[in-house]
């Protein structure tokens, strides 16, 4: 990810055939250098593996220490979400402070007591060239040489990403060369850690100088222990850019790892379902940006609402619990059971009750689970047919489920996580049924732009109850009546098919008293023109609009 500040717009060019031909023919081609077995994590026929020999594929997101220090405990957060790794962004000092020996050092045992594959990289560098203060490779190296004494013994916990986006879209053909250069600093000063290098062109590679050089760059590692790292936001916005770019790594045998990517940006939206798809498919890792702390107009990337991990935005409930996702596919490495580390779940949680059961929303609640390491979060999902859907995840012992349908039979259970990543058996059931929808109060709703910028903009929601009683949890609907796609929304949660939105209110939102209101804000994408809505309902009953 760039600065929070940064706005550079990222062009593309086309794809010549017999330059990709002969791109291929030198991938295969090229053999394995010699090198000493690595330590730690290591590069294997283009599979990045355990010391151990067990093939590790990255599930997991970004988190922006460098700028938030006091958030150090968003690790655990991260990982009772199911992540099994997280990227840490740190700073060289030129352009923000410091992360000194120290700091590196607790950075590190945090993870490993969290039991996360730990991804360091320095920000510094992000869009060297293009963006004013950014610094090199060389410099970057520098850094990790100056904090080594934090990092020597530990390879098998943690990779060393030299520097973010180390070139914008200015003097990118000096990528092959740096890069080279930087891997050959860092073996020469005794880095046996397996290193990963990002893209230039802020890490998307649309010029593809990464991609047509990533052999000759593997190939000048002594460890042969690189691994490759693309950033896929708005260059990357469809399925064939997606699989062309990632099957040409695989099928030259040269390791890639997905890492950063978000389900909207500045520059396009980027095709995030087929990102974790393909991902999955040809087991690739893959890191989300970011956890929280997003500015700079790209807070729709944040994954959780104030670092509060009981608040999930729609797109960290579609990393996490969506298919192909975190909770899905993420699978511990393997060094943490490896050592005779803790290996017992917890116990089941007692069996879930429903109550406040409306059209739209009911809350469970259920006994603590008991562990002798301690619970750290607990994992709702919903049974039917045989199979299991993750619904939400949650650290309390309770949890408010929105966006249900009306006159519907649900059955939910429960699952507790402990901090070694066990997971409890699954709870007893709860099956509710919820009310009728369309019998709510009479509403009225209010719609307005408050801030446009090119391609996207923020709005403004007024829900009314214009009815006598009460209205007890919510489902309120429309249409845009052009392209334009909510990023992020508070005071709800949102999901989005098409044109069509739908929005279940929150907890704190989900009751309306009569003659009251509750207000939501959401980012959003846009064309060229925004025209509003006109049409509203709740709970399938038609609103006024002012």
């Amino acid at each position: 990810m760039r600065p929070r500040t940064a706005t550079a717009p990222t062009p593309r060019v086309a794809t010549v055939a017999v330059a990709l031909l002969g791109l291929l023919f030198s991938f295969l081609s090229l053999g394995t250098p010699a090198h000493a077995a690595p330590t730690g994590f290591r590069i294997d026929n283009g599979r990045l593996l355990e010391a151990s020999g067990n093939d590790f594929v990255m599930r997991g997101v970004n988190h922006a220490h460098t700028w938030f220090p006091d958030r150090i405990s968003s690790l655990s957060h991260i990982k009772a979400k199911g992540a099994n790794t997280v990227r840490v962004v740190l700073s060289s000092g030129d352009r923000w402070t410091r992360n000194d020996t120290a700091d590196v050092a607790n950075v590190v045992a945090q993870c490993k007591q969290n039991r996360l594959i730990c991804v360091l990289e320095v920000h510094d560098t992000t869009g060297y060239g293009e963006q004013s203060g950014a610094v090199t490779l060389s410099r970057a190296a520098d850094y990790w040489i100056s904090v080594q004494s934090a990092l020597t013994g530990q390879e098998d916990y943690v990779i060393v990403n030299i520097g973010n986006e180390p070139h914008g879209n200015t003097g990118y053909t000096a990528w092959t060369a740096d890069t080279k250069a930087a891997i050959q600093k860092l073996r020469n000063a005794g880095f046996d850690h397996t290193i990963m290098v990002d893209a230039p062109n802020w890490g998307q590679d649309w010029a593809f100088t990464m991609r047509d050089n990533a052999a000759s760059v593997f190939a000048s590692d002594p460890d042969a222990n690189t691994i490759f790292s693309i950033h896929m936001y708005g260059v990357f916005d469809t399925a064939a850019e997606i699989t062309d770019y990632l099957n040409r790594f695989v099928t030259a045998k040269l390791p890639i790892v997905v890492g950063e990517f978000g389900h909207d940006h500045s520059d396009g939206n980027p095709d995030e379902d087929t990102i974790l798809a393909v991902a999955q498919q040809l087991r690739l890792g893959y890191l989300g940006w970011s956890w929280s702390g997003n500015g700079g107009g790209v807070e729709y990337l944040d994954m959780v609402t104030n670092f509060d991990p009981d608040q999930l935005t729609s797109w960290g409930q579609r990393l996490f619990n969506g298919a192909n996702g975190i909770a899905a596919t993420a699978k511990e490495a393997a060094i943490y059971s490896s050592g005779g580390g803790d290996t017992t779940p917890p116990t089941a949680p007692g069996t879930p009750t429903a109550s406040g059961v409306t059209s739209s929303s009911a809350t469970l609640t259920w006994a603590a689970a008991t562990d002798a390491t301690g619970v750290t979060g607990y994992d709702v999902v919903r049974i039917g047919g045989g199979a299991e859907t993750a619904v939400t995840s949650t650290t309390r012992t309770t949890a408010t489920l929105t966006g249900l349908s009306p006159a519907t039979s649900y059955t939910f259970a429960v699952y507790a996580r402990d901090a070694a990543g066990n997971r409890s058996p699954r709870s007893a059931t709860v099956t509710l049924t919820t009310s009728s929808g369309g019998s709510t109060a009479a509403c009225g709703v209010g719609y307005r732009v408050t801030s446009t910028w090119p391609g996207g903009f923020q709005g403004e929601i007024t829900l009314r109850n214009t009815g006598t009683s009460a209205i007890n949890g919510w489902t309120l609907r429309w249409t845009f009546p052009d392209s334009q796609r909510i990023s992020n929304l508070w005071g709800g949660t949102a999901t989005q098919s098409g044109s069509e939105v739908s929005v279940a209110a929150a907890p704190y939102t989900a009751t309306i008293p009569a003659a009251g209101s509750v207000t939501l804000g959401f980012t959003a994408s846009r064309a060229t023109a925004n025209p509003s809505p006109t049409a509203f309902t709740l709970n399938g009953a038609a609103c006024s609009v002012s």
